[in-house]
């Protein structure tokens, strides 16, 4: 009943809404049109995101950095991340939405996992992300066949941040190359309709794009890749990290300050309210 419960979820989204994405959609779009994937936390954004006309929308557990203020992606619980997917989801009505599996949310069994994924689905999310290759083939395969699709995530895997020693490009050596490689297949085997690539070598994930037939999407992975993500602060401009891998396409932090001043002065000078703000 379970397993029904999750695969009925899963189907009503994605069938719902008027732009129509599906997972078979985004695998057929590799190598035919670049996948455009953003991340959004919250209601206004993921309305912006909707409403831009991306692909997909993640609500990452980079919200821990983002929005919540800690230094990693760790201490993101499956609660904060049940909320963020509802807020996306009600600014994103019709908008295909992948929910990241926060630390220890997958790891600790594949009953939990398979529960957790599908908690996922029922705040609002139409597919879900999570990070490792081949030791979490197993764990795939139960989630997808609950009915919850599975995005994978290889490369620079923030939750394993202490075990890698940091924020360090993956690929580099030829051991790297070949885990990567091997993990690539291993989730198309188990399953998975795309693999987030982050911060990889060019070379090697234009290798892995090619060998493998579900798409690649890259985030400091270079250009060959099947489509990019970013995360939504750092494309507007609203966080104050410059990173090599990304693009600010505005500067909304220096727009929203000047705002916030501005309504300040007016407040301190009483030229604010006036009286077209005033009932009378």
């Amino acid at each position: 009943m379970l397993s029904f419960n999750f695969t009925y979820k899963a189907q009503k989204i994605l069938i719902g809404g008027v732009n129509v994405v599906t997972t078979k959609k985004i695998i057929d779009m590799k190598g035919k049109e670049p996948i455009v994937m953003i991340t959004a936390y919250d209601y206004p954004t993921a309305r912006i995101a909707s409403e831009s006309g991306v692909d997909i929308i993640l609500v990452g557990d980079s919200l821990g950095n983002v929005v919540l203020g800690y230094d990693s992606t760790i201490p993101v619980t499956m609660e904060d991340m049940l909320l963020h997917i509802r807020a996306v989801r009600r600014g994103a009505p019709d908008a295909f939405i992948v929910g990241d599996m926060p630390f220890l949310s997958y790891e600790v069994s594949i009953e939990k996992a398979v529960e957790n994924a599908g908690l996922m689905l029922k705040a609002g999310a139409n597919a879900i992300k999570l990070e490792g290759g081949q030791e979490y083939e197993e764990t795939i395969r139960r989630i997808i066949a609950a009915g919850i699709p599975v995005m994978g995530h290889l490369g620079f895997t923030p939750q394993s941040v202490n075990l890698l020693g940091g924020h360090r490009v993956q690929g580099k050596t030829q051991e790297s190359k070949e885990k990567l490689l091997k993990d690539a297949k291993a989730l198309e085997s188990a399953g998975c309709f795309a693999i987030v690539l982050e911060l990889v070598v060019e070379s090697v994930a234009k290798e892995i794009t090619e060998s493998i037939n579900i798409p690649t999407i890259g985030i400091g992975a270079g250009r060959y890749c099947d489509g990019q993500v970013l995360v939504f602060h750092d494309v507007v401009g609203l966080s104050t990290m410059n990173f090599k891998f990304a693009k600010r396409y505005a500067n909304t932090y220096e727009i929203m300050s000047e705002a916030i001043k501005n309504y300040k002065n007016e407040v301190k000078s009483r030229t604010f309210p006036t009286q077209e703000n005033i009932f009378e």
